[in-house]
């Protein structure tokens, strides 16, 4: 398989279940990867989103959150934790198959993380224990 991004889908482990994006246009899963549709809009185009969403999510000013210097390419799968809303319903807000950007950060002086998910109009700032248990949404807003 062949990347638009540049990445050894060969070193991927989910190369069994990818269908590649180059064969597919940047929908590796049967939708949209964030990386694949910047890629696509010339080298840098990737470069300024992760700026302006590492940038974003500063300005968040969440006080026990490690410093943000890096998004990677992470499946909506991976990133896609059930919240439960205050009246008791249980829900996700991400496609599984879809690739966004995001980072897990540990919570200073704490055994919990903050996980960071975004696309180009979303982004959510969770907290959550040992495999995604006992999530809280901290921030969940339209950036851009």
């Amino acid at each position: 398989m062949k990347s638009i991004c540049g990445i050894d889908c060969t070193k991927c482990e989910l190369n069994s279940t990818c269908n590649g994006c180059l064969e597919t246009n940047g929908q590796p899963f049967r939708a949209e990867c964030i990386v694949a549709s910047y890629c696509k809009k010339g080298t840098a185009a990737l470069s300024e989103l992760k700026e302006k969403l590492i940038t974003a999510c500063k300005l968040l000013n969440i006080p026990d959150m490690e410093q943000l210097t890096e998004l990677h390419a992470l499946k909506g799968s991976f990133a896609n934790i059930e919240y439960v809303l205050p009246n008791g319903q249980t829900v996700k807000f991400w496609d599984d198959n879809r690739i966004y950007l995001g980072n897990q950060l540990h919570k200073k002086n704490s055994d919990r993380y903050y996980g960071i998910v975004a696309d180009e109009k979303y982004l959510m700032v969770s907290e959550y224990g040992d495999y995604g248990s006992d999530a809280e949404i901290i921030v969940f807003k339209q950036w851009n």
